[in-house]
């Protein structure tokens, strides 16, 4: 399994987005389609929507790799 964190740089980072920022996906569209394949889950459950807001806290996982999402630094 692959480990990544992402610090947030504000309130929150849209799903699809998230993707693209760690590497996972080459872009936007292709995280999209990522989460419209039912590919990803947020803390363990299915997310469908593209543009989830995920806040710090919160754990995303797709396959192999989980990415950790840290809150701002001040």
């Amino acid at each position: 399994m692959s480990f990544h964190e992402f610090r947030l740089e504000g309130d929150y980072v849209e799903l699809n987005l998230l993707l693209k920022l760690t590497g996972i996906a080459s872009s936007g569209g292709e995280g999209k389609h990522m989460v419209a394949d039912g590919l990803v889950t947020v803390d363990g459950v299915l997310e469908l929507r593209k543009t989830f807001k995920v806040r710090a806290g919160q754990m995303v996982r797709i396959g192999d790799e989980e990415i950790s999402v840290l809150p701002e630094v001040d």
